[in-house]
This record gives C-alpha cells, sequence and structure tokens, in this order.
C-alpha cells in the first residue's frame, strides 16, 4: 500500500513540474495560478485522502484482529 501510495504522489509531482514548465514557457506572469493548477492540486489532495483513509481503514481493521 505504501509503495502504491509512493507511486501516485511521484506521479502527481511529476506531472505537476511539467505541467509548471509548460506554464512558465509560454507567459511570463508571475504570481497567477492557472485553473488547470487548482484542478490538479484538487485531485492530488483528493488522492491522497483516499490513500489514507484506505491505509487507516486496513490499520484499524488489522488492529482489530490483535488479541
Amino acid at each position: 500500500m505504501l509503495k502504491l501510495f509512493i507511486a501516485l504522489q511521484m506521479a502527481a509531482l511529476t506531472t505537476l513540474a511539467s505541467l509548471e514548465d509548460r506554464v512558465t514557457r509560454q507567459r511570463d506572469e508571475r504570481g497567477s495560478v492557472t485553473i488547470e493548477q487548482v484542478i490538479w492540486a484538487g485531485a492530488v489532495i483528493v488522492i491522497v485522502g483516499i490513500v489514507v483513509a484506505a491505509i487507516k481503514f486496513f490499520v484499524t481493521s488489522e488492529s482489530a484482529k490483535i488479541k
């Protein structure tokens, strides 16, 4: 599960970095945030939230089995 989380995080960060490179090469509007960047940031937050919830569910279900 941790490997999946790390892979998703690396994929998201790589995508965001390449997106940022494209935006800065085309225009020199420093400080501006595009809608696309906001959508990507929201998607990353949602993915991380899902992964954290899955890990928490797994850990709590496994800890209930320990007696």
